[in-house]
């Protein structure tokens, strides 16, 4: 499954974003990303991008959004999970945190959603075992 190109695709609706937003997310740094499990047994990888107004006007937020869309092409590859979703909100270093520290973020947040969305399913099939 490792060696199948995972396909990666942009989420455009906005209700998509909000459904992500109804996810678990993860906060690190300069992003925060938000993962969906779609459910749907689809092998697509869907992102979204978005920045506030908080954090500057058009020129940082369009920084902003390009430099986590080059974080996530170059980590959601190794590890994005197929079937969900992910929204990489910026928050006010994104612009301009080193690159290397922001590569960093997206990959925490990508590793500790992955380890999140895993937990449940096994404490779910532990439960059964465990109290019978």
């Amino acid at each position: 499954m490792t060696d199948a190109p995972k396909v990666i695709e942009r989420i455009q609706k906005r209700s998509d974003f909000l459904a992500a937003a109804r996810a678990s997310s993860y906060a690190k740094g300069a992003v925060v990303m938000q993962a969906r499990d779609r459910a749907d047994d689809s092998p697509v990888i869907r992102v979204g991008f978005t920045a506030t107004r908080k954090i500057g006007g058009a020129v940082v937020r369009n920084r902003a959004k390009r430099r986590m869309r080059a974080a996530a092409k170059a980590l959601l590859p190794q590890l994005g999970k197929p079937g969900f979703d992910y929204v990489l909100i910026a928050r006010n270093g994104a612009p301009t945190r080193a690159w290397p520290r922001l590569l960093d973020d997206v990959k925490t947040a990508l590793i500790s959603l992955a380890a999140e969305s895993d937990s449940p399913s096994r404490a779910s099939q532990r439960a059964p075992s465990s109290s019978a």
